[in-house]
């Protein structure tokens, strides 16, 4: 399998409950630092709010999951958030629950419901979508093969995600994931070439 469900786009869900408000975000992030990013600048736009919980799935298998309940009651946010996540079977994907307090206590049931409530609101919103799964390669030629190196990322399908040409040419290129050994296989064959992500 070299595709994943996640996420068309950015979307947002609303649940209310004794005056108490639940504002949720399902976000489409790539990578850790991403998800850090957005919790960083959520924070800082709702400063005022009581709680800013989160959960996330990442991976192309969803094999990466945290949960968050920013001080409220444990297991009663960022569980309730993760499994609704889980449930809808993407990934990549960070829900961010802002709450305000409306000043009654809604209890552990009534807490795990609203996060829930929000969340799918949100996810409702929105549309799963199929991705592929790509990876990456960084190569390094001299100049005078780069036509060579050219005919084979067109002929591969590939997509060069960036490039420096100088006495050496550096390139980086994305490609689906079924794809790349067949790809590697015939960079490889071209003189003086190497491939500066090989594992050691």
């Amino acid at each position: 399998m070299d595709t994943y469900l996640t996420l068309a786009r950015t979307s947002e869900g609303l649940y209310k409950e004794k005056g108490s408000k639940f504002l949720a975000f399902a976000i489409p992030v790539s990578d850790v630092e991403e998800v850090k990013e957005i919790l960083k600048d959520k924070r800082k736009e709702y400063h005022d709010a009581r709680h800013v919980c989160f959960a996330y799935v990442m991976g192309e298998k969803g094999e990466e999951t945290r949960a968050n309940d920013d001080g409220e009651p444990s297991g009663t946010a960022g569980k309730p958030m993760l499994g609704t996540l889980v449930s809808k079977g993407v990934t990549n994907v960070l829900l961010v629950v802002v709450r305000y307090f409306g000043g009654t206590k809604l209890g552990t049931s009534g807490l795990i419901n609203a996060y829930r409530e929000a969340c799918l609101d949100a996810l409702e919103q929105n549309e799963v979508v199929e991705k592929i799964v790509e990876n990456r390669c960084d190569i390094q030629f001299e100049y005078p093969f780069l036509n060579d190196v050219m005919r084979v990322v067109k002929e591969e399908n590939a997509t060069i995600v960036s490039q420096n040409f100088d006495n050496d040419c550096t390139m980086r290129i994305s490609i689906r994931k079924r794809d790349e050994e067949k790809l590697r296989s015939r960079l490889s064959k071209i003189e003086r070439l190497i491939f500066l992500d090989e594992k050691a």
